[in-house]
């Protein structure tokens, strides 16, 4: 039976004595494409082999925005539980885990700074915190962020990741859709430019309200964008839905967006796209 048996004798290493490649060294996009983390995160996050953009929270965005600094606003607003409510665990009580997981206060933060040398406000959502859902908190830094750009004159983007409307909130979750909608009229009113861009996911009350209502919409490639899941579409139609339904290149293709963008061309992108609506010269990237 020496099939069976090892008849080449060398250093052998226990298995409990074997290391694993550290945490973090390493990512693995979906497509099964391996990256070195500093490599990726000098690529702003894109797997430079085949283009995926992986989720990334506000404090990244602003980062890769951002002239370098910025001052962030509101930064200590949390949401209350004005409804008590409970299912399977007190919403109380995912709130506390929610910033114990994430650092985050709530799922958007709003920052002011340069960006290629135009004062802009930036209000980013964050996914991580509750599924980026859209409770009281989202709609008052929303119209916080609004008021900045107005009090200052300048232009506004809304970097939006979101699962849509926070359950736990109930009907003021869903009071966020008209409250935003009714600040970004007024921003518009003072003839100051809003950019929207739709992440992966935006969905929801958030694509329902401020989301679609830029004066240019774009959005990064292959971001899923819609307002219900592909499910309950599915049911309610009674037909079957074509392929990449609700990615944002069918909806380029079907002019629900403007552009698609990608992330490593984003901070020149917006700025131009800013020039273009405020109808002045176009600004280098080497500003």
């Amino acid at each position: 039976m020496a099939w069976f048996k090892r008849t080449i004798k060398g250093i052998q290493t226990a298995t409990k004595e074997k290391k694993d490649t550290p945490e973090g060294l390493w990512h693995k996009t979906p497509t099964g494409k391996i990256i070195d983390t500093d490599e990726l995160e000098q690529n702003f996050y894109v797997s430079p082999e085949d283009g995926f953009h992986l989720r990334i929270g506000s404090d990244e965005y602003f980062n890769i925005l951002f002239d370098g600094k910025y001052i962030e606003l509101d930064s200590k607003l949390t949401s209350k539980d004005p409804l008590k409510f409970t299912d399977n665990k007190p919403y109380k009580t995912r709130i506390k885990e929610a910033e114990k997981k994430t650092g985050l206060k709530d799922a958007i933060k709003i920052a002011v700074g340069k960006s290629m040398g135009l004062e802009m406000v930036i209000a980013c959502m964050d996914f991580r915190y509750i599924g980026g859902s859209m409770g009281s908190v989202v709609g008052e830094k929303i119209t916080r962020a609004v008021n900045q750009a107005i009090s200052k004159k300048i232009p506004l983007l809304i970097i939006s990741k979101s699962g849509g409307a926070r359950m736990m909130e109930g009907a003021i979750s869903l009071m966020q859709m008209a409250k935003t909608s009714a600040k970004l009229a007024q921003l518009s009113n003072k003839k100051l430019p809003y950019v929207s861009l739709c992440t992966d996911p935006t969905t929801g009350g958030t694509t329902a309200s401020f989301a679609m209502l830029g004066d240019i919409n774009i959005s990064e490639p292959g971001a899923l964008i819609g307002f219900a899941g592909p499910r309950v579409v599915k049911d309610t139609t009674g037909k079957d839905l074509p392929e990449g339904f609700q990615r944002s290149e069918f909806l380029l293709e079907h002019g629900f967006l403007d552009f698609i963008t990608p992330r490593t061309e984003l901070k020149e992108k917006v700025n131009l796209y800013f020039d273009l609506i405020l109808n002045r010269p176009i600004r280098s990237n080497k500003i």
